[in-house]
């Protein structure tokens, strides 16, 4: 019968090890990168300008005049708000520009240039669009026109440090970048099934991503974000068994304990029946 005691506690040893093992494989990142190796990654897809989105568009000329026509002003605030907390930008004359907002047919009405429809175009886009209209118009000899984004942003939800919404400061704003401005994924984060949703041409469309794997990563359609995506990282099964039936509330250390206790008494009546 001792041969039985040693089989049960050899089975429970192994079963920990397994699951100690199984459970690193699931929360290292790239794992089939090493170190000097190399690996291809996909080109960013510019971020194109789609309704609702903030622009800054400021437009630049020898001749303040002209400048002060195409740049329309914003008085400040009694309490001196500046341009960053208002959304407001600065043009090259010093005074406060008010940014654009794209309505829901893709369309700002600029300056003098009236409804120009914008949705789809790129920021060099824009800029160019509106430089060349400006100089066909003979409105301007040699403008130069400027566009940067104000408001664009992805959510990150789900087994993360710190959900929310992030801002995009940059364009070439990986899902990487994302997931550090949330905190990171927890411990109970499953790696190799990262959701990202996204809206495309009026279909919202989900992607998988790996963190597991780098060279997936590297290579998705996602690894570089666009305005409005939805990242979720899903709960992994570790959290799922801690978790109630309601699916909210994660089972208190005493539950834990209880359930070991009765584990260690179940084991040890198995262990005296064996010896009879």
């Amino acid at each position: 019968m001792k041969l039985n005691k040693f089989y049960l506690a050899g089975a429970a040893a192994a079963a920990i090890m397994v699951s100690s093992c199984s459970s690193s494989k699931e929360i290292s990142y790239f794992q089939d990168l090493t170190p000097g190796q190399e690996s291809v990654i996909t080109n960013p897809s510019p971020i194109k300008l789609q309704p609702n989105d903030k622009v800054s568009i400021v437009v630049s000329t020898t001749d303040a005049r002209l400048n002060s026509l195409f740049n329309l002003p914003v008085a400040r605030n009694n309490i001196g708000q500046s341009s960053s907390a208002s959304g407001q930008i600065t043009s090259s004359g010093g005074e406060n520009v008010a940014p654009y907002t794209i309505d829901r047919q893709g369309d700002i009405n600029f300056p003098v240039l009236g409804k120009l429809h914008v949705a789809g175009m790129t920021r060099e886009e824009l800029g160019e669009y509106i430089r060349r209209e400006l100089i066909s118009r003979d409105l301007a000899k040699n403008p130069i026109v400027t566009v940067d984004f104000l408001n664009l942003s992805v959510t990150v939800m789900g087994e993360v440090g710190h959900p929310g919404r992030f801002a995009i400061d940059r364009e070439d704003y990986t899902i990487l970048d994302a997931l550090s401005a949330a905190g990171d994924l927890t411990i109970y984060g499953k790696r190799n099934n990262i959701r990202v949703l996204r809206e495309e041409n009026g279909v919202q469309r989900v992607y998988g991503v790996d963190l597991n794997s780098g060279r997936s990563l590297t290579q998705s359609p996602v690894y570089y974000l666009q305005q409005n995506d939805v990242i979720y990282v899903e709960p992994n099964a570790t959290k799922a068994r801690q978790s109630t039936p309601n699916g909210n509330n994660v089972l208190t250390p005493t539950f834990w304990i209880s359930i070991a206790s009765f584990a260690a008494t179940a084991t040890m009546l198995i262990v005296n029946l064996t010896d009879k």
